[in-house]
């Protein structure tokens, strides 16, 4: 069964302009409070990385300084350690993301190290983060680039890990657009559906995965506007479910986002001119499908 309504964090701000040409801190930040304005409640809108390891995630605080607050507003930041914590928390976000991955390939090439040393850095993130959440992002969830298949028991296995560790929330990531409705089943028949889903439409599954993970009663999705985003650590990835195209179909089948499609469609169309060129999302390239083009029959 369907559920009432879902719950957005969209990761374009970060995710999505990541794998771009550097956008000025300014610009990031306008984008934030843009897709405030359409109604998303939950945005993740900078990286405390190094800017040497990745130029488009520089000035991470002076994103988050020139935002507005707004009630019922969350504002989270990646953070890779337990310095980018510290960097992300004296900034003022009010939930981190940490992200480690079920393959040990991709974990070493992403972050650097082993995934126990991630795990022991996210338990020193939880320790500093004190009663700011952390939602653990646990890419190539459902394969990997390097290792191919991933054991979902081994995939529960890290979870369990992950909540040991002190994170409050979980969210699955098929980082490279792996999965199918079937493997979304496969892993939610072990974790149950109070994880979130972080997905890439690398394959052109995205949206009938989220619909599949719905039809479980998963209820949090991270999604980007326009569906920018991509992994620089494997080769190929594609960008993330588009926000516009996820909230398009929430529309129409009676599940409630709180996002004004119309405002995010500009946002979109914005951001394409932000970034040079026009963004994947099948909405926003054709229009909801009660809009008709021009001399179409």
């Amino acid at each position: 069964m369907l559920p009432a309504s879902v719950q957005l964090r969209d990761v374009g701000p970060r995710d999505g302009l990541q794998p771009e040409a550097p956008v000025e801190p300014a610009a990031r930040a306008r984008l934030v409070e843009l897709l405030v304005a359409a109604g998303l409640r939950h945005v993740e809108v900078a990286a405390f990385v190094s800017p040497r390891a990745v130029p488009a995630m520089a000035g991470a605080a002076e994103v988050v300084a020139a935002l507005e607050r707004h009630d019922g507003v969350t504002y989270a930041a990646l953070v890779p350690n337990d310095r980018g914590a510290e960097l992300a928390l004296a900034a003022g976000v009010d939930e981190l993301t940490f992200t480690l991955s079920a393959s040990e390939t991709y974990n070493e090439r992403n972050v650097r190290m082993p995934v126990a040393a991630s795990l022991e850095q996210l338990e020193a993130i939880c320790e500093r983060a004190g009663a700011v959440p952390v939602d653990t992002v646990v890419s190539c969830a459902f394969g990997s680039p390097y290792e191919g298949e991933v054991d979902p028991e081994d995939v529960m296995a890290l979870v369990r890990a992950v909540y040991d560790a002190g994170s409050a929330r979980v969210t699955l990531a098929d980082t490279t657009g792996m999965a199918t409705p079937r493997r979304i089943d496969d892993l939610l028949d072990l974790t149950g559906n109070d994880v979130g889903l972080h997905l890439h439409d690398t394959r052109g599954t995205a949206l009938v995965n989220a619909y599949a993970a719905m039809l479980r009663g998963v209820r949090r999705f991270d999604t980007a506007v326009g569906g920018l985003g991509g992994s620089p650590f494997a080769h190929g990835a594609g960008g993330n479910l588009a926000t516009e195209d996820l909230v398009h179909l929430c529309d129409d089948i009676g599940v409630a986002t709180g996002v004004d499609l119309d405002a995010l469609l500009a946002v979109s169309a914005w951001l394409g001119g932000l970034v040079g060129r026009p963004v994947p999302s099948r909405v926003a390239a054709h229009g909801p499908r009660t809009r008709r083009a021009a001399g179409e029959g």
